[in-house]
């Protein structure tokens, strides 16, 4: 979120349109831990920079501010510009391509290299401390609240998109993939409500050999590949809504095995077992053929609002409040449901994602 200090709002959701923007400060994606992209803020803010007149008489003129939406929150709920506090936390910076994950600091050669001017940025701290009121990246805080703590455990939480997350220990790695089922409701016209797509793919059991890669606005981790669209291949003259509904709950399957497998890799940790949140886990089709797919049970918790919970826990855990411990062994869990996989390894789901 970009604001000026006259309340003046711009988010930056809009997309790069007329100009391409060319990689080039050394170990720029080492550095971030992000690939080159327009998902992240430091592009969208260049283009607001050098296409709207207004922010750039803002930012010359000292009256610009530019921060994720947690530090618009922040400053907003701790006065505004009456004194609000400009800072946001580490895993919210993380996500700008600005920020060095390594050294947890704005990167001086990346905000050079996209004119960023530093003293826009705001003040990098802890996600447990107190700053006035505490705000939480929605997903970081999911993990907390699915009491992620051990190097290697990972959470996924099935909303609009889907958002993994893995904890790695001192090195920090983010995917998200995309759900369908709005796009089923509200494009297609399948179902009147999310909820009917579960039942939908109960009636046939199989997607009967149709695949749904849904690309709607490129592919992200692990391939980063924008320019990618969306498919619906294998049909016959048999397929039905039925048989479409199937393939999009095996498409956010696969796609987090794909994310998951790439987490793996890179931590060296593999998992054992996926905690899942959000409203599309009541979706038991969902949930099976996602622990079919992966190979490895999927837990729900009893408590489906981990994001609160999360949140809830760190700033109870700040410095100077302290009234909730997160050593994990002060902790306890307490599981609803569990999935376990049907199928070996071997087994045909797992070929499907092989193909």
């Amino acid at each position: 979120m970009f604001r000026l200090k006259t309340e003046h709002l711009v988010t930056l959701a809009m997309p790069i349109a007329s100009q391409t923007y060319q990689f080039k400060p050394t170990n720029g994606e080492t550095r971030t831990g992000l690939p080159l992209s327009t998902y992240f803020s430091a592009v969208k803010l260049r283009w607001l920079l050098d296409n709207v007149e207004e922010i750039r008489q803002a930012v010359r003129d000292g009256r610009a501010m530019f921060g994720t939406i947690d530090s618009w929150l922040i400053w907003s709920l701790t006065g505004g510009k009456n004194g609000g506090v400009h800072c946001t936390d580490v895993t919210n910076a993380s996500r700008t391509m600005l920020f060095n994950i390594h050294s947890l600091e704005w990167d001086s050669e990346l905000c050079h290299f996209f004119d960023v001017p530093m003293g826009i940025l705001p003040k990098v701290r802890s996600s447990s401390e107190i700053y006035g009121l505490m705000c939480l990246g929605d997903q970081s805080a999911a993990l907390v609240g699915q009491m992620c703590f051990k190097d290697g455990q990972a959470k996924n939480t099935y909303g609009t998109g889907c958002f993994l997350l893995c904890n790695t220990g001192q090195k920090g790695s983010v995917a998200i993939a995309g759900a369908v089922v709005r796009w089923l409701r509200d494009n297609l016209g399948i179902v009147k409500s999310s909820s009917e797509v579960e039942k939908l793919a109960a009636e046939v059991g199989t997607s009967y050999g149709c695949y749904f890669v849904p690309a709607f606005s490129g592919l992200y981790a692990p391939y980063w590949e924008p320019s990618a669209r969306g498919i619906i291949c294998g049909l016959t003259q048999f397929t039905n809504k039925n048989h479409i509904a199937f393939a999009a709950l095996e498409a956010v399957c696969f796609q987090t095995r794909e994310i998951l497998d790439a987490m793996n890799k890179d931590c060296g940790i593999p998992l054992s077992e996926l905690q899942v949140d959000g409203g599309m886990t009541n979706n038991k089709i969902l949930m099976q053929l996602q622990a079919d797919i992966l190979c490895i049970p999927v837990v729900k918790p009893s408590m489906p609002e981990t994001t609160a919970l999360g949140a809830a826990m760190a700033a109870g855990a700040a410095e100077g409040v302290g009234v909730w411990s997160l050593n994990p062994g002060d902790l306890t869990a307490v599981t609803w449901e569990r999935f376990e996989p049907q199928i070996n390894p071997e087994g045909k789901r797992n070929l499907k994602f092989e193909l």
